[in-house]
């Protein structure tokens, strides 16, 4: 399962939605301020600098572009 991290007007978020969507792929979609804080987002990524964060099963797997460079290696 996937959860997505996002955050209000982000457009990689929304592409790594409809990405998620698209493969019929299991996901949570996660908005800051209505389900997360930041605060709570560091922690579990402490060294992300951008949105989305995109997790599967429990473990960061990054950014957009590493959403799909992971699913193009079939992560």
């Amino acid at each position: 399962m996937y959860t997505i991290y996002s955050k209000p007007n982000c457009s990689f978020c929304l592409q790594a939605k409809q990405l998620l969507e698209m493969e019929e792929l299991p996901f949570e979609y996660l908005q800051l301020g209505t389900h997360y804080s930041l605060d709570e987002l560091m922690t579990l990524a402490p060294h992300a600098k951008s949105f989305p964060q995109v997790f599967k099963d429990g473990e960061c797997i990054g950014g957009y572009h590493d959403l799909v460079e992971s699913l193009n290696k079939g992560y």
